[in-house]
């Protein structure tokens, strides 16, 4: 499948910020997302803020960052699928760099949460991406290739499966991967994929993340296989959120 048949996709990742206050950004990511017709726009805030930001959200698709595998039972602190989706969300993180860095989350289980989120319909972004040691190894395609393997389901007959590669050197460190780099790693990503799932592996977005921003949004979807970006810091104002849209739907 030729990139320009894929929608680009910007999600944006709050991470562990913001506030009831701060939903009042969403009008505007609204508007701007209303007015980029050809671009697909979502928001995953905190677990607390989901419900208040789907009634905020001018229609755009309000996400969380991240499931529990079982459907309930003793898993305190966690949320279900069904909880999600209760609560108004249609897509889901799985799988982020920090939280198989900060909760030991391994490739099986960031499969079983996929798979769970899948089964119930959502959108589900998994991601992946190696570390600064890893790269400088000559070992980050490997890494990234053996994450997909261990992290993405089989099958799957439920909602969209969505890849981004968020190298780790990257995530909020100021330091983006050159195109060079990028264009590099989703060739590779879309050759595993496409390995692995024939025609579906076409048809699945892989988005870039790892401080992107206004200033190399542009130049970043204009990279093969680069259907969007997993926004961070970026993603919590308007301000700075807005021009990333822009870039997508002028790529």
């Amino acid at each position: 499948m030729n990139v320009h048949d894929r929608r680009k996709l910007v999600a944006g990742n709050w991470k562990m910020n913001g506030s009831l206050a701060q939903l009042k950004e969403l009008a505007a990511i609204a508007e701007a997302a209303r007015a980029a017709a050809s671009v697909d726009v979502a928001v995953c805030p905190p677990f607390t803020l989901i419900s208040a930001a789907v009634t905020r959200a001018g229609g755009v698709p309000v996400g969380a960052q991240d499931c529990h595998a079982r459907g309930s039972g003793a898993h305190t602190g966690c949320v279900s699928v069904a909880m999600l989706k209760e609560a108004g969300a249609k897509l889901v993180i799985v799988g982020h760099s920090e939280r198989r860095a900060d909760q030991h989350e391994t490739d099986a289980e960031v499969r079983a949460k996929a798979e769970a989120a899948l089964a119930g319909g959502l959108t589900t972004i998994v991601c992946v991406g190696e570390s600064e040691a890893e790269r400088e190894a000559g070992r980050h395609v490997e890494v990234v290739a053996a994450q997909l393997a261990g992290s993405l389901p089989d099958h799957w007959s439920g909602g969209e499966l969505v890849v981004a590669y968020e190298p780790i050197w990257a995530i909020g460190t100021g330091r983006t991967a050159t195109p060079y780099d990028v264009a590099d790693m989703h060739h590779a990503i879309r050759a595993a994929l496409t390995a692995r799932f024939g025609d579906a592996g076409g048809r699945i977005r892989i988005l870039y993340g790892g401080s992107v921003k206004a200033e190399n949004a542009a130049e970043l979807f204009a990279v093969d296989d680069v259907d969007g970006a997993l926004v961070g810091g970026a993603s919590l104002t308007a301000a700075q959120f807005v021009p990333i849209i822009q870039a997508a739907a002028g790529a």
